[in-house]
């Protein structure tokens, strides 16, 4: 199903506005109808019961009343009906009489009401509908007569049965009258919801404006502060904000300059000493079996530690060239399969610590001497820390969603322990490594930090994990036709 896009914070005010407006509009209107009908049928219905009682109190009944006299009465008490014309009806015993001689009796009489006049001896009333739906009003009244003091019933009933047609016109009509006022009045209050949502939109979009502005790295950007409401302290507090960060990175950004120029110096001013002394330890090297057991092994120390600081300082000053991107991409038309062969060679993986899977016919357009960094210091990180045998599956896949072109996928996977779920998020950091405790190693800490920046740097992702079965993977993903 077409997913339904949401409303934009315009129309959620208008609608909202609107939506006050109605129910505002429909609770007043409802209100007042009910308050107004209730009013027009209880003075309608007041000025029955008091007419019909009124003239019932006044007229002389003869006991005991015989159909004549009981039609008298009915047609005098007709005579007289309020607010408008009635129609009479009454009872006394087995006779019924009314002032329309073809019905003497009437269907909107309940059995109900005639129960609560006879028992009771009091005025009750009623409103039905006939089964036309005509609106009724009926009121019952016993004639009584006073003995010793003392209201005595006669026996007799008198029902009048008022139409209230009249009053149902008039309720229909307020009604009509509110849904007719209820339309332009909404139409109306679009005018002042659309200027209340341009009030309130314009310093929202300024705002939009300025943060999209902050997010592609223009930290000068501020807002006009109007007003003194909760908008303006907003864009006040924004600007603030904005100042602060401008200022920060700015430090921040000196810092980092500082940084990087500190170790590219060191870099290429320890560049020549060790070069020279790296010279001098491989001719030491060579003479060190004919010197004494504690000479050979404190030179080959000093060789050895040479050598870790000679490959730290490649390793600083690679990183110095990607923090000033200034690493460049050489690409070749390169097989993958023979490619990752001559790196295990170089490094003399050749044997059943490295197994292979190489499908024949993959080629990719990368640079071929940061290939074999990235594969070198993933395969020598899984000897390191991992265990043997190490897997370097070699597989093809098409691109996803925002990927062009096919993929090449490299896992490289060990049979060690894996990695702990807290080093995961770090593995990749500079100078970071498992063992806090391990400060002393053959690694400087940068080769995975390099390895990611390689990767990159073609385009393509890595990503560190563990296995099913144990054991560290990390799978390489990276187009098969880099861009430089």
């Amino acid at each position: 199903m077409r997913r339904i896009a949401p409303l934009g914070l315009r129309s959620r005010l208008i609608a909202a506005f609107l939506l006050v407006a109605a129910i505002s509009a429909v609770t007043t209107a409802a209100l007042t109808y009910q308050q107004a009908r209730n009013a027009i049928l209880k003075q309608t219905q007041d000025t029955a019961i008091s007419t019909l009682r009124d003239q019932v109190e006044q007229q002389e009944i003869r006991l005991p009343l015989d159909q004549p006299e009981l039609q008298r009465v009915v047609i005098e008490l007709g005579r007289r009906g309020k607010p408008h014309p009635w129609i009479v009806f009454g009872e006394y015993g087995s006779l019924r009489v009314s002032t329309n001689p073809d019905t003497p009796t009437s269907g909107v009489i309940t059995d109900n009401l005639r129960e609560k006049v006879r028992r009771h001896d009091y005025t009750a009333f009623q409103r039905v509908e006939d089964a036309r739906g005509n609106p009724w009003l009926t009121v019952g009244v016993p004639a009584v007569f006073e003995h010793n003091g003392f209201k005595e019933s006669t026996g007799a009933l008198f029902f009048a049965s008022v139409p209230l047609s009249t009053e149902r016109q008039t309720v229909e009509a307020m009604v009509d009258a509110a849904k007719q006022g209820a339309v332009p009045g909404l139409a109306i209050a679009i005018v002042p919801a659309l200027l209340a949502a341009r009030s309130v939109l314009r310093p929202v979009r300024d705002m939009r404006r300025a943060a999209q502005h902050l997010g592609r790295g223009r930290l000068d950007t501020r807002i006009e502060v109007r007003g003194a409401d909760e908008l303006a302290g907003l864009a006040r507090t924004f600007n603030e904000t904005a100042r602060a960060l401008e200022q920060s990175v700015r430090e921040l950004q000196e810092a980092e300059v500082r940084a990087r120029r500190f170790a590219s110096d060191v870099s290429h001013e320890l560049r020549t000493p060790l070069a020279g002394m790296l010279a001098v330890t491989e001719v030491l090297d060579e003479d060190a079996e004919r010197l004494d057991a504690d000479t050979a092994k404190a030179l080959r120390l000093v060789s050895a530690e040479t050598g870790k600081l000679a490959v730290l300082v490649e390793d600083l000053m690679e990183i110095s060239r990607f923090d000033a991107r200034a690493a460049e991409l050489n690409l070749d038309d390169v097989d993958i399969a023979e490619a990752v062969r001559k790196t295990l060679e170089r490094r003399h993986w050749v044997d059943d610590r490295v197994v292979t899977e190489l499908p024949d016919g993959v080629r990719a357009r990368l640079d071929p001497r940061r290939f074999d960094v990235i594969l070198a210091n993933l395969v020598g990180n899984a000897l390191r820390h991992g265990g043997a045998p190490v897997r370097v599956t070699v597989r093809t896949a098409p691109g996803g969603v925002g990927q062009a072109g096919e993929r090449l996928l490299i896992d490289v996977a060990d049979s060690g322990p894996g990695i702990a779920p807290e080093v995961l998020p770090h593995i990749f950091d500079r100078f970071f490594k498992a063992d806090a405790a391990r400060t002393r190693s053959a690694g400087s800490g940068l080769g995975l930090a390099i390895t990611l920046e390689n990767v990159r740097l073609h385009g393509g992702t890595l990503l560190a994990g563990n296995g099913p079965s144990g054991g560290a993977v990390f799978t390489l993903d990276m187009p098969l036709e880099a861009r430089a």
